[in-house]
C-alpha cells in the first residue's frame, strides 16, 4: 500500500471540491436557462395576447426607449398602428418619431407635441398622456385618434420607456358632432316654440282687449237702458236679448282664455267645500229653461245615496255639466229628450266617485268623428256649425277639466239616434252631508287663505288641513314671495280672506313680512302669526307690526277658523266705520273710447261722483298737474290709449313733486286680464286693476276702499 502524505490528501480534497463546484455551476446554468426560456415564453405569450387585444380593439401601440440621460434612443410603431393609418412596413413608415409627428393636423400639432413632451419631462411620474387629435392617413384623409400613454421611470424619475396606445375615434367624433348639432337644433326649436308661445299669449291678450272693449260698451249701455223705467216691454225684451248675446260673446272669449291656460299649464284645480245639491239645482235651472224654450223634454234623476256637500272644484264641475248638457240641448230637435242621471259608484277612504250620464235623442255623431270630438276647434261639418253655432272648444275644455280633476269621460253616439256621455269624478267627502244642517256664519269654501312659510312641508300640511274643511289655500315659501302674491290679489280687488305667516323665516321674518303687507295692501286682510314659541314674548312687537292674532303649531283647521271668526268680526266693524261716502268726490277718468267714457260717467253719476274726462294719458297728466293738490280723490286709468298709455301716464303722475301724486288712488280699467298685466300695473304705481267689463258694484267698492285709506 502506497503511503499518502497529508499534503496529497489535502490536494485530492481540493481537486474533488473544484470538480463538485463545476458540477454545481453546470446544474445552476441549466436551471437558469430553463427559467429564462420559461420567462421568454411567458413574455411571448403575453405579447401575443396583447397583439390579439389590440387587434380586437382596433388599436395600435408605440414603444420608446430612453438612456440614463433621458434621451430617446429608440422608437417602435406597432404593425397594427401602421395598418390603421394605411402603411404596411417600416419602409414606408419608419420607426422614427417624425413618421408620426409629420402627419399631425396643423391645427393639432402644437398642442399634441406639447402634451407629448410635457409627459416625458414630468419626473414626478404623475402626468399621463391623453389627447385626441387628427392624423393624416395614407388613403382615407384625416381621421380622429385617441392616444394614451405613460413613461416608466428610474428611481430618480428619468424615463426608461414610453408606452402608449392609439384608437381610431372618428366615428365617435362624428356621432358627437351629430348629437351636438341635434342639441343645437332642439335648442333652436325650443326657443322658437317659446317665442311662439309668447306670441300666442300676446295675441290672446290683444284679442281679449279688442273684444272686451266694445263688449264693455254693449253691456254697460244695455244695463243702463234696462234701468230706465219708461221703456216699453218690447224694447226691454230686445235689450235683454242684446245682453244675452253680449254674455255669449264673453263666454267665447273665456273659452279661448281657458284653453290658453290649459295648454300653458296655468290652469289649477281647487279643493273647496261646496253644496253639490245647490250646484246641481243651478245646472238644472239653466238646462230646463233651455229645454222649455226649445220644446225638448228634460229629466234629471239621482240614483242611490248622493251627499249634499263635497270637497272639490265646484266651478269646473258645474261647467263640465253645463257644457255637455248644453250641447245635448243644442243638438236635440224639438220633441226630443235629454236625460241627466247622477249616481254614486264607489265610496272609499273618505272619497266618493260620482258618475254622470247624459243622454239625448239628438242628431248624433258619426263613428269617424268620435275620436276627434275632444280636439280643440273640432267640428263634424260646416253645416252643423252654421246651423247650431260652435267654436269647437267646449268639449276640449270639458275633457281637460275632467282630467285635471282626475276623472274620465267617454262617449257613444250614432247618427240620427242620439248621444250618451259618461263622466266619472272622484270628490272628497265633506263632514257636512245635508243641506238642512245649520249653516255657520263663516263659509270656508268661500275663503282663500295665503300661507307664508319657508318650510315646504309646513306649507303642504297647512294646505292639507285647511283643504279638508274646504278652504282654498295658496302657499308662498318666503316673505318676499308672499308679499308679491298679496299685492297681486289686492290689485285685482280679490284680496285673501286670511294670511297665515310663520314667525321664524330667513331673510324676512314673519313680523317684517306683516309690516310690508300692511304698508302695501292695508289693514283689511287679517294676518295670523304661526309660531311654536310663546305668543306673550312677541305680542307687543307683533301687534305693532299689524298682526291680528296668533295660532300655535301644529296647525289645526278648527283653531284657525275660530281665530279668523273673531278677527273677521272686529275687521268688519272697523271697516264699516271707515267706509266713505262717495257723494261729491272728484274723479279723473282717462278713456280714449268715447262710448266707454260716456258709460263710465253715467255709472259714476249713480253715486253722485263728480268726474272729469281726459281723452288720453297725456291729457290726463296735464289735467292732474293743472289742478291744485288734493283736487282729485281718485283716477280711473284706461291702459291702452293713443299718445300716452295708462302705464306711462301713471308713471308721469307718480314722479311729480307734490304730495297727492304719491298717494292718490289710481285704478286701472282695462281689458288686459292676464296676471302679467296686473304686475305691470302694480310696477307702474297703480293701486288696483279692474278688468273690463267693469261691474259698477266692484268699482264703487274699490273706490270706497282706496279713498278711505289714501
Amino acid at each position: 500500500m502506497k503511503d499518502v502524505s497529508p499534503l496529497d490528501t489535502q490536494t485530492d480534497m481540493q481537486t474533488d471540491g473544484q470538480m463538485d463546484r463545476r458540477i454545481d455551476m453546470q446544474t445552476v446554468g441549466k436551471e437558469t436557462a430553463k427559467e429564462i426560456d420559461a420567462l421568454y415564453a411567458e413574455l411571448q405569450s403575453e405579447a401575443a395576447a396583447l397583439d390579439t387585444i389590440h387587434e380586437m380593439l382596433g388599436s395600435g401601440r408605440w414603444t420608446m426607449d430612453f438612456d440614463e440621460a433621458g434621451v430617446m434612443t429608440q422608437v417602435k410603431w406597432s404593425d397594427e398602428f401602421r395598418r390603421m393609418i394605411g402603411y404596411n412596413s417600416t419602409d414606408d413608415f419608419p420607426d422614427v418619431l417624425e413618421s408620426w409627428s409629420d402627419l399631425l393636423h396643423p391645427d393639432d400639432k402644437e398642442r399634441v407635441l406639447k402634451e407629448f413632451n410635457e409627459t416625458i419631462s414630468d419626473y414626478t411620474g404623475q402626468k399621463t398622456y391623453d389627447v385626441d387629435y387628427r392624423l393624416l392617413t395614407k388613403n382615407r384623409g384625416y381621421r380622429w385618434y385617441k392616444a394614451v400613454g405613460k413613461p416608466t421611470r428610474r428611481p430618480d424619475g428619468s424615463p426608461i420607456s414610453y408606452i402608449g396606445v392609439f384608437m381610431d375615434i372618428t366615428e365617435q367624433k362624428k356621432m358627437m358632432q351629430e348629437l351636438a348639432q341635434q342639441r343645437e337644433s332642439l335648442s333652436i326649436a325650443l326657443e322658437e316654440a317659446n317665442q311662439a308661445n309668447k306670441a300666442k299669449t300676446v295675441f290672446l291678450s290683444n284679442m281679449s282687449h279688442e273684444i272686451r272693449t266694445p263688449m264693455n260698451a254693449i253691456i254697460g249701455l244695455d244695463r243702463i237702458a234696462l234701468n230706465d223705467p219708461g221703456i216699453s216691454e218690447a224694447t226691454r225684451e230686445h235689450l235683454e236679448q242684446i245682453g244675452l248675446s253680449a254674455q255669449h260673446l264673453l263666454s267665447i272669449i273665456n273659452d279661448i282664455l281657458d284653453m290658453s291656460r290649459i295648454e300653458s299649464g296655468r290652469m289649477t284645480v281647487k279643493n273647496e267645500e261646496f253644496s253639490f245639491a245647490k250646484a246641481l239645482s243651478q245646472v238644472n235651472t239653466i238646462i230646463s229653461g233651455q229645454c222649455q224654450e226649445k220644446g225638448v223634454d228634460y229629466e234629471c234623476r239621482v240614483k242611490g245615496s248622493v251627499d249634499d256637500y263635497y270637497i272639490g272644484d265646484e266651478m269646473k264641475l258645474r261647467q263640465v255639466m253645463i257644457n255637455i248638457l248644453g250641447n245635448a240641448v243644442k243638438f236635440t230637435p224639438p220633441g226630443g229628450s235629454v236625460t241627466f242621471i247622477v249616481e254614486t259608484t264607489a265610496r272609499f277612504d273618505g272619497k266618493t266617485t260620482l258618475r254622470f250620464t247624459i243622454s239625448d235623442t239628438g242628431i248624433g255623431m258619426s263613428q269617424d268623428f268620435l275620436p276627434k270630438l275632444f280636439e280643440a276647434f273640432s267640428q263634424e261639418d260646416s253645416s252643423s256649425t252654421s246651423r247650431y253655432g260652435s267654436t269647437g272648444l267646449g268639449m276640449a275644455i270639458t275633457k281637460s277639466f275632467i282630467e285635471l280633476m282626475n276623472g274620465t269621460i267617454s262617449v257613444e253616439s250614432e247618427k240620427q239616434k242620439g248621444t250618451t256621455f259618461t263622466v266619472t269624478v272622484t270628490l272628497i267627502d265633506s263632514d257636512r252631508k245635508y243641506a238642512g244642517e245649520e249653516e255657520a256664519e263663516l263659509q270656508p269654501h268661500e275663503m282663500c287663505v295665503l300661507v307664508i312659510d319657508d318650510d315646504p312641508i309646513a306649507c303642504e300640511h297647512a294646505q292639507l288641513v285647511l283643504g279638508q274643511v274646504g278652504v282654498n289655500c295658496e302657499k308662498a315659501l318666503s316673505g318676499a314671495e308672499g308679499l308679491e302674491m298679496a299685492k297681486l290679489r289686492h290689485a285685482r280687488r280679490e284680496p285673501y280672506n286670511l294670511i297665515l305667516v310663520d314667525w321664524r323665516m330667513p331673510d324676512i321674518d314673519g313680523l317684517e313680512t306683516t309690516r310690508q303687507i300692511r304698508a302695501e295692501v292695508g289693514n283689511e286682510t287679517p294676518v295670523i302669526i304661526l309660531t311654536s314659541y310663546n305668543w306673550d314674548d312677541i305680542e307687543d312687537e307683533a301687534r305693532a307690526a299689524g298682526v291680528d292674532t296668533f295660532v300655535a303649531k301644529p296647525l289645526f283647521a278648527g283653531k284657525v277658523l275660530d281665530e279668523f271668526r273673531e278677527v273677521f268680526k272686529m275687521k268688519n266693524a272697523t271697516l264699516a266705520q271707515e267706509t266713505v261716502d262717495l257723494k261729491g268726490r272728484r274723479v279723473l277718468l282717462a278713456e280714449d273710447v268715447s262710448v266707454n267714457a260716456e258709460i263710465l260717467l253715467m255709472v259714476l253719476s249713480m253715486r253722485e261722483i263728480q268726474a272729469d274726462h281726459a281723452e288720453n294719458g297725456r291729457i290726463a297728466v296735464e289735467m292732474f298737474e293743472e289742478h291744485k293738490e288734493g283736487y282729485y280723490d281718485a283716477i280711473l286709468m284706461d291702459m291702452r290709449m293713443p299718445e300716452m298709455d295708462g302705464l306711462e301716464a301713471t308713471r308721469k303722475i307718480r314722479s311729480m313733486d307734490r304730495a297727492d301724486a304719491k298717494n292718490i288712488p289710481i285704478i286701472a280699467l282695462t281689458a288686459n286680464a292676464f296676471d302679467e298685466d296686473v304686475q305691470r300695473s302694480m310696477q307702474a304705481g297703480l293701486n288696483a286693476h279692474l278688468s273690463k267689463p267693469v261691474e259698477p258694484d266692484v268699482l264703487f267698492e274699490t273706490l270706497e276702499g282706496l279713498i278711505s285709506t289714501s
